[in-house]
């Protein structure tokens, strides 16, 4: 099975060099030395709003050979925890391979996912990270993982069961929490509720992050698959993480009303 764009020419441009071209220029204006890390949170919204966080992100980083794409489920179908099946997604950059065996691995070990392929196919969380991804790794494997609302012990879990697996293979492997920050609220109470859960990310505090995102009523999207990322990175031996960059989509409309907030944060 190929997994077709959902997005392409909405989210980010359907042309080849278009994309390439777009990514490209990102790269060169946040080019720095490379460093190796466990995870990394990325924004996944339209790229004229959050791609200059997401390259700004990716710029900085190592791509191993594999990635393991953790992002929220929007449309709400398929499975709790969805491993996407299809063999390859398919993308305007060329064809995108899913690591079948590691995929299967995760399945195997974890009481909670499972295949599911109806999860992915109209969900774009997963599916805008590939071209930043595949700009710098062309080679690149990957395992999407699509998750819903689930409880803080199942989605701990879900991180710890990530790590075991990661461990066993003996390699590097990239953990991916794709997700935007606080939605549709004024700049000014947006950038207040994404401080919060920001610092506990930085700080490392999974189980903080999960308070905040209620107490505060923060509507981070991605929240459920940043816990999980963080928990794994933990248990990989993760000791710090860094906010490579925050800005919102007011920044680049000019509309303060009513904004959406993207964090390019990574954790080594």
């Amino acid at each position: 099975m190929i997994r077709k764009p959902a997005v392409a020419g909405m989210f980010y441009p359907e042309k080849k060099k278009d994309l390439e071209n777009f990514i490209t220029e990102y790269y060169q204006a946040f080019e720095r030395p490379e460093i190796t890390c466990m995870g990394i949170v990325s924004p996944h919204a339209g790229y004229v709003y959050s791609g200059a966080v997401a390259a700004k992100t990716y710029a900085g980083i190592s791509i191993p050979n594999r990635v393991i794409i953790l992002s929220p489920n929007h449309t709400g179908l398929g499975t709790m925890a969805a491993v996407a099946p299809q063999s390859e997604w398919e993308t305007p950059l060329g064809n995108v391979k899913t690591d079948l065996d590691l995929a299967k691995k995760l399945v195997e070990t974890s009481k909670y996912m499972n295949f599911d392929p109806t999860a992915h196919i109209r969900e774009h969380s997963a599916e805008v990270q590939l071209p930043f991804l595949q700009v710098k790794k062309p080679d690149i494997r990957i395992v999407p993982i699509t998750m819903m609302y689930m409880s803080l012990d199942i989605v701990r879990d879900i991180g710890h069961t990530i790590a075991g697996v990661i461990k066993n293979t003996g390699e590097p492997i990239l953990i991916v929490a794709s997700s935007d920050m606080n939605h549709y609220e004024p700049q000014s109470v947006t950038n207040r509720k994404d401080k919060i859960a920001i610092e506990r990310i930085v700080n490392m505090d999974p189980v903080g992050l999960n308070t905040v995102i209620h107490e505060y009523n923060i509507s981070m999207c991605g929240y459920i698959p940043a816990i999980a990322m963080l928990t794994a990175a933990m248990d990989l031996g993760a000791k710090k993480a860094e906010l490579v960059d925050y800005r919102t989509s007011g920044d680049v409309s000019g509309d303060y009303s009513s904004v959406v907030g993207y964090a390019g944060i990574i954790v080594k």
